[in-house]
């Protein structure tokens, strides 16, 4: 009798523990277009006064910059060689952000709704096209070079007669035809190993970001793709006009068709390139967007989009059961970069070691844009977080405050 009682014991523990392992595990919470849920921090067992504690930190700190995003220009990127402007600016709003923990919304401040500029966080959307090229095989694999994928490229609006002075100079752009050139593999320009030479859009690769000695600009020697991380917008631009060619269509409509529109973003959001970045496909002008803002242009985007995309990016590519890229993607896009450990695909800067936010897991990672615009994604504590137009010295600072309310 008493072995029979300890056997129903037994058994009745063992489906006890079950179901309250079934009742701890809960399905992940997705915004639909039309709704996202808002929950307080008290409802999800954080603590409300470190989170308004984080907002009033972020706001005490807003980057110095002008507003006027011309004007910001022109005191920074404009003053390098050949600096002038080429795409739209416009006028920034002010410090705003969002935390989205298990996928609600527990705070929002500022102007979360208005599509700003987002400088190099566009990167992270380009590696994410790139991504999807070759989830569907029109990249056979990042470690094949690109110089066999882009043919010569018709610029649009050449003049139907050359002048004289024209003669015999290239009609076609072609951006892998040096020696070096042809050794890069997607995969490189993805790292930003890649140290591509050339002009693209009145932009030459040295021009951006110059080395401080002159002599350097024009002769030196090129380092092998992959050994040595640099971080380049022309080179980034580049990549965007090779992933235009491989998907033969703009590149905002293969993101909006394949991921914006899924993940319910705003019909707000818009990716736009330069007035002179126009080339003729199947008949057809299309502009090659850029990859950032670093002469106008960019993505503008409001904060509510740039939290779905982390918040999918957080899912492993996931959205509510729906595979958009693969999670091998996000994890190539997550592993560190050799040459550069604490960044990975473009636009993930990572956490390794700490040494980025050292308040934050070395899981973390952030999509980062000047300005400054991030994206923070914590897996560990199932966390996205954008904030916008923060200095950048801030933003551990508003991490350790967030990540403090789990503590209460």
């Amino acid at each position: 009798m008493t072995a029979k009682l300890l056997t129903l014991l037994l058994l009745f523990s063992t489906i006890t523990l079950a179901q309250n392992k079934a009742k701890v595990k809960t399905t992940p919470y997705f915004p639909t277009a039309q709704v996202w849920q808002h929950k307080t921090p008290a409802e999800m067992g954080l603590s409300a006064a470190k989170i308004q504690e984080a907002i009033d930190f972020h706001r005490a700190n807003e980057i110095k910059n002008p507003r006027s995003m011309e004007q910001s220009h022109y005191q920074s990127f404009g003053k390098e060689p050949f600096g002038y402007a080429i795409g739209p600016f416009n006028d920034r709003g002010e410090p705003s952000g969002l935390i989205v923990y298990k996928g609600y919304i527990v705070a929002e401040w500022g102007e979360p709704q208005r599509p700003d500029i987002t400088h190099s966080v566009t990167k992270s959307f380009l590696s994410t096209v790139v991504g999807l090229a070759v989830d569907r095989g029109l990249i056979r694999s990042v470690t094949d070079t690109v110089a066999g994928y882009v043919p010569p490229i018709e610029l649009y609006g050449q003049p139907v007669t050359r002048p004289a002075d024209e003669f015999g100079k290239p009609e076609l752009l072609n951006l892998f035809n040096t020696p070096h050139n042809r050794t890069i593999t997607w995969d490189d320009m993805l790292r930003q190993t890649s140290d591509w030479e050339g002009t693209l859009w009145g932009k030459t690769d040295w021009a951006d970001r110059p080395d401080a000695d002159p002599s350097k600009w024009l002769n030196r020697t090129r380092n092998k793709p992959g050994t040595v991380y640099e971080y380049n917008d022309v080179r980034v631009n580049a990549l965007a006009l090779a992933a235009t060619s491989v998907w033969r269509k703009p590149l905002p409509q293969v993101l909006k068709d394949n991921i914006m529109d899924v993940i319910g973003a705003s019909t707000t959001w818009r990716w736009t390139g330069y007035r002179n970045s126009w080339i003729v496909l199947d008949g057809q002008a299309v502009q090659s967007v850029s990859g950032g803002g670093h002469w106008g242009g960019g993505m503008f985007i409001n904060a509510f989009d740039m939290a779905r995309f982390g918040l999918l990016t957080l899912n492993k590519g996931n959205w509510n059961g729906k595979q958009l890229i693969s999670e091998k993607w996000i994890s190539q896009a997550t592993t560190p970069t050799t040459a550069q450990p604490t960044y990975g695909y473009m636009n993930y800067f990572l956490n390794t070691n700490q040494k980025l936010l050292p308040s934050a897991p070395a899981s973390s990672y952030s999509h980062i844009g000047n300005g400054t615009n991030v994206v923070y994604v914590d897996p560990e504590h199932e966390l996205v977080m954008v904030l916008r137009w923060i200095d950048s010295k801030a933003e551990d600072g508003v991490v350790k405050r967030v990540l403090d309310a789990f503590q209460q």
